[in-house]
């Protein structure tokens, strides 16, 4: 069979959005191509300082490590690295680690397996020569902290031009003091201390002599701005916080906005890509690049050049990813965690990568969706539907095919014995990649079949509706003449013919019998000899196996479930995850946790990641063969 052809994500070219053609116009303009690496403080292992820079474009992916990936992350991680690749350029993991009262060791490695998860590194052209010039990701990732020393040099520096001074107001007076949109900010009564005075409150709170919250530097640009990013923002804080990387080094550091800019410096980093909750920080980003790239004169007279190199990085912003019956809000996921909503990151309804991959999404699904939704500056929705689709995509032609019973009922061939022999089991094969590629051998499945088999409980009917085509006894006729049962194919087995079925006392169905019609196997001259209304799957009770098989579904009821200030537990789905016992046959006796399955009939399904081990086979569903939520 042949392969379908490649979808337009798959091609070599890829379609145009406002950052391949700033990425292109620049290349054209040679902006960059002067440039020679730098090299960063710290940043030896990386590449050797002064050589000529062989990547034409930097980009960069930089997480907070406060917590555990998302599927917006996710997209963004595709965008940087994607660009990067795709343009001969090379795209840093740094970590921005400026708040050590949030951030841990546990995220940062579970951010370093995510993007390699996705299958992307950052040990890339142009990244490093000797040993951190490897393809596995040995290179170690870039970090905020290793730049704190330049980071307080660059904050005198900004002191000593008159562009920051120490503000000694409390919180409350400071946020009072900044006005909102109708009107503009007043000037702090300490805005205008002398460049020494301010130098010297500054290194009392480098040294420790000032307590947490008594003082923060703040860049002194424009109290009137209607920009409130520009109302003179805060660039330091006194935080006694053991970080994760530097320890007890520090008691004051950056704030995000003004730490980030300097890194992308640092790093050489040419196009700075980010959602569009940064725009309104773009003109602090341009002024501090443009004040920390400037000489200046020192009170003494003396004429300082600039402590950034020129051409100094560019931010462009796209929009988030919003995505149906989903939440990225890092609080609220934190909340669902702490308040046992869910059994915590790697829950398979949260939207996090450790949750998705546990889900059984695979990166070729998520990168296929980041090139799907694309790239724009406008926010919209995409529907839930689009990444599963993308799963489809993935999985239709590379996931093994399987028979699984998750509502289990007995069928009874009750003529078994007399046409196939007591205690006869008949093999059984099915094709277990029906589309393989075209020269590719199609690897097949084998179980038996006898006496009794499982089937699932809505594939008999007493009283079926017009149009059933499954299992359903014999019943009376328009005429009064008594009609037989329906015929169907037990997939990959034989035509068989319902005769009735039996109840417990409560009128629950516990046994459907039928009876076998010789000489109709499948793969057989007789298999097109009798007319079956359908093909119903099974599992059979001698070889059939045990499992438990996890049914997850969306986490939310509501589409926008945390839109316009709504209650987000309100519209948690009480059905988001059911557990059934099921039969699935015996070719999946022996396979390794995360091996994907479309279940014949059901859906897609993946074996647990955690809990599939030492012979007990549990399965999680992905997703369904289509889309049960569309309208």
């Amino acid at each position: 069979m042949t392969k379908p052809a490649p979808t337009a994500t798959e091609q070599d070219h890829k379609p145009s959005n406002f950052l391949r053609q700033i990425i292109e116009n620049d290349l054209a303009q040679g902006t960059y191509a002067s440039r020679r690496w730098a090299g960063s403080p710290g940043d030896a292992a990386h590449h050797a300082a002064g050589q000529p820079d062989p990547a034409k474009i930097r980009t960069r992916f930089p997480p907070e490590p406060n917590g555990y990936l998302h599927v917006g992350h996710a997209k963004s991680i595709c965008i940087n690295f994607g660009l990067a690749k795709e343009y001969g350029g090379v795209c840093h993991l740094r970590f921005d680690d400026t708040n050590p009262e949030k951030e841990d060791t546990e995220y940062v490695n579970s951010i370093i397996d995510a993007v390699k998860w996705l299958g992307f590194d950052w040990a890339q052209l142009g990244q490093a020569q000797g040993a951190a010039a490897s393809q596995d990701c040995s290179a170690a990732p870039y970090q905020a902290s290793d730049y704190f020393d330049f980071m307080y040099r660059a904050a005198e520096a900004l002191i000593e031009a008159g562009h920051a001074y120490v503000d000694e107001q409390s919180a409350e007076d400071m946020r009072a003091n900044r006005g909102d949109f109708g009107k503009p900010g007043v000037d702090s009564p300490f805005r205008t201390r002398t460049v020494e005075q301010n130098l010297a409150r500054f290194r009392e709170m480098r040294d420790g002599q000032l307590a947490d919250g008594a003082a923060v530097l703040r860049a002194k640009i424009d109290m009137a701005s209607p920009n409130i990013n520009l109302r003179d923002p805060a660039i330091y804080r006194i935080r006694r916080a053991t970080h994760h990387h530097t320890g007890d080094t520090w008691c004051i550091y950056p704030m995000y906005t003004f730490a980030h800019p300097i890194e992308d410096a640092l790093e050489q980093i040419t196009h700075s890509i980010c959602t569009l909750e940064f725009e309104d920080q773009r003109p602090f980003y341009d002024w501090l690049m443009a004040r920390l790239s400037e000489s200046t004169t020192r009170s003494d007279g003396q004429v300082v050049a600039g402590l950034l190199a020129a051409p100094a990085p560019k931010q462009y912003e796209f929009s988030r990813l919003n995505l149906t019956y989903v939440i990225t809000s890092k609080r609220k996921l934190a909340q669902l965690v702490n308040e046992n909503k869910v059994s915590g990151w790697d829950d398979p309804r949260m939207p996090t990568i450790v949750g998705l991959r546990r889900r059984g999404y695979t990166p070729t699904s998520l990168r296929l969706f980041a090139d799907r939704i694309g790239v724009t500056k406008s926010d919209s929705w995409i529907d839930y539907s689009t990444l599963e689709g993308c799963l489809r995509e993935d999985l239709e032609n590379t996931a093994h095919r399987a028979m699984a019973v998750l509502d289990p009922v007995k069928l009874v061939l009750t003529n078994w014995d007399e046409v196939m022999g007591t205690g006869h089991l008949e093999p059984c094969t099915q094709p277990a990649l029906p589309h393989a590629e075209e020269g590719m051998e199609v690897p097949t499945r084998h179980f038996k079949i006898g006496k009794e088999v499982w089937i699932e409980r809505d594939d008999f009917l007493e009283e079926p509706p017009k149009g059933y085509k499954r299992l359903y006894p014999p019943r009376a006729g328009a005429d009064g003449q008594m009609l037989p049962g329906n015929k169907v194919r037990l997939k990959g087995g034989y035509v068989i013919e319902c005769t009735g079925c039996t109840k417990d006392a409560n009128g629950v169905i516990e046994q459907v019998q039928a009876t076998l019609i010789p000489d109709t196997k499948s793969g057989t001259p007789g298999s097109a000899t009798v007319k079956a209304s359908a093909a119903i799957t099974w599992v059979g009770v001698n070889d059939g196996l045990s499992a438990e098989v996890r049914l997850y579904d969306r986490l939310f009821t509501d589409a926008q479930p945390d839109a316009g200030g709504k209650d987000f537990l309100a519209a948690l789905n009480p059905d988001s995850l059911k557990v059934v016992n099921a039969y699935v046959e015996p070719s999946l006796a022996n396979v390794p946790a995360g091996a994907h399955f479309q279940f014949e009939r059901h859906g897609y399904f993946v074996t647990d990641r955690v809990d599939h081990a030492g012979g007990k086979l549990v399965f999680n569903k992905i997703t369904g063969l289509k889309d049960t939520w569309a309208k």
